[in-house]
């Protein structure tokens, strides 16, 4: 149990239930806990880091991500996104993807993708997936605060003509993986001193039943776990539903009993009431009435021409705001960024989706979503999930305010040093015992692999280079 004093310049802390700016703070961790807060302290510690200069902050808390998967998007579906599917790229690309990797593939984005969360202030991430026994010895070597979930669902959904969506369906395969995902909780919920926790992970709302959804919603109020569904994620879906119950994703949702404080869904873009539905209802009110987080993850549908309508609509209304990485890059910092630029945008506003707006989502927002009072705040209490950035550098210079220095401006290289549970898991940008250019190698082995797989799981057959074109034709000579 280390005792150990932080020094900073400017300290992002935790006062009277929001953040506050404090200048030349002292901030003292005993172990995995803060234990003070404040401009000076005269007990005595093991260790001081001096951060004069340098500015502290809350760990991310990211609430949607695919570690075991989402580097192998890169180079792959940037760019790409067919109108017959409004431009969502769920339907071609990721079964394609998803076909051609193997079980080597996986366990290298799982690691690659942990040192991008560390290296970009990530300290605590939920991962929903199937790989969950290497998601948690990867977060286990990484000191990662890591939420697992185990992904299952009713059916699946395909195109056989690149027009439209069909599904596949196998309930019992959906009860046999809901049973899978409660063995799991039981195997791995608490280790590492309760830094690998368990939570519940139905796929998508279009291919889960009610049945399958309702029992989910059970399982996790009797565990008392996080319960997490993609919802609302394409026009694909939403359509689908509507015709399906004559109701909204969220709307039938609602309905079953399955919307609650311990639920967040991942996504939550295309709502009644936004122009890419074109539906009247009232969602956004809905998921504020119920207490239902939103984890939003804005890069995955940025890169499409697709933006949530509003990040600012959804706050004034009372939504708990949290943010996902979801793909790659696995940054936080992007996503704060353009979480920012994207509400402002659709807005038409300057002063919506403001740094402390989305700062706050993806630190108070995300523990609220968690249920978690000693998450994403440095106060006494708290756990020691701390980020120590750099003040004086290319990219953080000139420092007035820190959280605006970081949202708009901040490089992962700006990030110095992080702390989680009290152990410094990175110090200055190194990761202690990972050899990053083999994390690298890894994973571009494990895409060579893939790109020429890509036709067997593709509708027509189609190799990389005709799904996913190069952004220029070859040079010859």
């Amino acid at each position: 149990m280390v005792r150990r004093r932080i020094d900073a310049a400017h300290v992002i802390a935790y006062q009277d239930g929001g953040h506050r700016h404090l200048r030349e703070g002292v901030v003292v961790t005993d172990g995995d806990t803060i234990v003070h807060v404040g401009t000076g302290f005269s007990g005595d510690v093991d260790e001081t880091i001096d951060a004069s200069g340098n500015v502290l902050t809350p760990g991310f808390v990211n609430t949607h991500a695919h570690l075991y998967e989402s580097p192998l998007d890169k180079s792959f579906v940037e760019d790409m996104g067919r109108r017959q599917f409004y431009l969502s790229g769920l339907f071609e690309y990721l079964p394609a993807r998803s076909a051609a990797m193997d079980e080597a593939a996986a366990h290298a984005c799982l690691a690659y993708s942990m040192a991008e969360l560390l290296r970009t202030g990530t300290t605590t991430a939920l991962e929903i997936g199937s790989h969950g026994e290497e998601a948690v010895r990867q977060a286990e070597r990484f000191g990662l605060r890591l939420y697992v979930g185990q992904g299952y669902r009713s059916g699946r959904w395909f195109t056989d003509d690149g027009r439209r969506v069909a599904y596949a369906w196998d309930e019992e395969a959906g009860e046999r993986g809901l049973d899978a995902a409660l063995r799991f909780i039981e195997a791995y919920d608490g280790r590492r001193n309760g830094r690998i926790k368990g939570f519940l992970a139905p796929s998508q709302v279009d291919t889960c039943t009610e049945a399958l959804l309702r029992r989910s919603r059970e399982a996790a109020t009797s565990l008392g776990v996080p319960l997490t569904l993609h919802a609302s994620q394409s026009v694909n879906e939403f359509q689908e539903m509507v015709r399906r119950h004559g109701q909204t994703p969220i709307e039938w949702l609602g309905t079953i009993g399955f919307l609650g404080p311990d639920v967040i869904l991942g996504h939550a873009i295309v709502v009644a009431g936004g122009s890419w539905a074109n539906f009247h209802g009232d969602d956004v009110g809905l998921l504020a009435d119920t207490g239902t987080s939103v984890a939003h993850a804005v890069w995955v549908f940025a890169r499409r021409g697709i933006a949530m309508e509003s990040f600012g609509r959804y706050r004034e209304r009372g939504v708990n705001m949290s943010l996902g990485t979801d793909t790659s890059p696995q940054s936080m910092i992007e996503a704060l960024r353009w979480t920012a630029v994207a509400g402002k945008i659709v807005d038409r506003r300057t002063e919506v989706a403001t740094a402390a707006d989305v700062f706050e989502a993806a630190t108070l927002g995300g523990a609220r979503a968690l249920g978690r009072d000693d998450l994403g705040r440095i106060a006494p209490g708290a756990k020691a999930d701390l980020l120590i950035w750099e003040g004086e550098s290319l990219f953080m210079t000139p420092l007035r305010d820190p959280v605006r220095n970081i949202v708009y401006s901040a490089q992962a290289e700006d990030l110095a040093t992080v702390l989680i549970d009290g152990e410094v898991v990175m110090r200055d940008r190194v990761i202690p015992g990972v050899d990053v250019a083999a994390l690298v190698r890894d994973v571009q082995a494990a895409a060579g692999r893939m790109w020429p797989r890509l036709g067997e799981g593709d509708w027509a057959g189609r190799g990389v280079d005709e799904l996913s074109p190069q952004s220029f034709p070859p040079f010859v000579g």
